[in-house]
């Protein structure tokens, strides 16, 4: 399986770099809309994106090794004293005026295959900064997704509290008309009143929480936060979220094939061999070739004239060629050091490897632990609800009619609408979890 079928559900940034925070924090966003926005956003992204970039102006340079050097340049000046006039190649005591112009070219013809070896290295780097960077879009995705499902839960919270305390003011209507009968004595009353009190705290907490996971889920996206910031509440119906059958050791080997960050370790190692072989040229002998030219102008006057510019260039004009071959023998343990650090390199890049095949599998263990543990959390949730629901309902029933106190209609409504609040955890708790399992098997991501 390959990387790229991750995220299948992300397509390239739809967002105008003229899209602002202003632009959605009056809109609901749907999921898609806010990962798409946290990827253009995200600075850790931009980095890796960067990063990529420096490795790929790494390998143009080494590239550039292959072919060979041009320069090109002149020169001018004066020289007083005794010297020798180079018209007339004799010792003269005159200011003698000259301009001097040079070319020259050299080209490498071996380095101990350091440059060859440089610019696979660079290839290497180039790739797995690529999978870095889809490991960065991976972890942006997840965490989004996360906190977009938080702000659903807590809108669902809230409107579990609105409910809540629905009810209780209805009750606390009937009980003080029945109070001001001289039905029922004021104590009731009073009761309905704190307990509508407290509910109306709940309400509280819960807008909060709202608004907390909208903070965040903003700050996830790098937008300026904004309360009216809302999300468009997707259809999540848990029955359609089944668990894989697949064991932890089934789901780490297909995590193995497919996760970015694993790649990119693998790269890695194979990086870190490169660069042990480049540290290894630095023994050989290098070969290369070269070539110049030459010319120049004297201001001069020769049997009683001064040539002209272009004569003078023309007639001085002189070139060389030369081939270049040195071989280290002594380089104060500078190469020996060099090796040294390479083969030290690979290990850390072979820790690095290791440590991130351990974490993969960690995390798969965890997030299939949790998965399941948050169904069966779920399924008890269920049964808890509709039992406390029937309760409630016998103990409304009853309490209007006089049959039970206040403390036990009390007792049943708290017990029902917290076992609510539970469900509701427990739904998106396993939403989630069955998600990231999704992820490491390489499922589409959505909600």
């Amino acid at each position: 399986m390959k990387y790229n079928y991750i995220l299948p559900f992300l397509i390239a940034i739809l967002l105008s770099s003229s899209l602002r925070a202003q632009d959605f924090n009056l809109q609901a966003l749907d999921l898609q809309t806010a990962i798409d926005v946290a990827l253009e956003n995200n600075l850790n992204l931009q980095r890796s994106q960067v990063n990529l970039a420096t490795q790929e102006a790494n390998l143009i340079g080494n590239q550039g090794q292959r072919i060979p050097t041009f320069s090109t340049g002149a020169s001018t000046g004066y020289r007083w004293g005794r010297s020798i006039n180079p018209v007339t190649n004799l010792f003269e005591n005159n200011r003698i005026g000259n301009i001097n112009l040079v070319a020259n070219s050299n080209l490498t013809l071996f380095a101990g295959q350091q440059i060859t070896n440089s610019i696979k290295q660079n290839q290497t780097d180039i790739e797995a900064a690529r999978y870095n960077v889809l490991a960065t879009e991976n972890n942006i995705t997840l965490n989004v997704i996360n906190l977009f499902i938080n702000v659903v839960f807590a809108k669902e919270q809230l409107n579990i509290a609105e409910n809540q305390l629905a009810t209780t003011k209805e009750q606390l209507a009937v009980t003080t008309k029945l109070v001001d009968a001289g039905s029922l004595p004021l104590a009731n009353k009073l009761d309905i009143q704190a307990q509508n009190a407290t509910n109306e705290l709940e309400v509280i907490n819960a807008s909060n929480n709202l608004r907390i996971a909208k903070l965040n889920l903003a700050q996830s996206m790098q937008i300026p936060f904004d309360s009216r910031l809302d999300v468009i509440t997707p259809d999540l119906d848990p029955e359609n979220y089944g668990l894989t059958q697949k064991e932890v050791d089934e789901i780490f080997e297909i995590a193995l094939d497919m996760m970015p960050e694993i790649k990119a370790a693998q790269l890695g190692i194979e990086s870190a061999e490169f660069g042990v072989k480049i540290a290894k040229g630095g023994f050989m002998p290098t070969l290369g070739v070269g070539a110049s030219a030459f010319s120049n102008y004297i201001d001069q006057f020769f049997m009683g004239e001064r040539p002209e510019f272009t004569t003078q260039i023309r007639n001085n004009f002189s070139n060389s060629a030369n081939v270049q071959l040195s071989i280290p023998i002594l380089s104060n343990f500078r190469n020996r050091a060099n090796v040294q650090r390479a083969r030290l390199q690979k290990r850390l890049s072979e820790i690095q490897e290791e440590e991130t095949r351990n974490q993969l599998r960690q995390d798969i263990e965890s997030a299939y632990t949790n998965a399941y543990a948050s169904r069966q959390s779920y399924q008890a949730s269920q049964i808890r609800v509709a039992s406390l629901e029937e309760a409630f309902r016998i103990a409304q029933q009853r309490f209007d009619a006089g049959a039970i106190n206040f403390a036990d209609y009390q007792l049943a409504q708290n017990n029902y609408f917290n076992a609510q609040a539970d469900l509701v955890t427990a739904k998106y708790t396993y939403i989630f979890r069955v998600k990231v399992l999704d992820f490491y098997l390489g499922n589409p991501l959505k909600l």
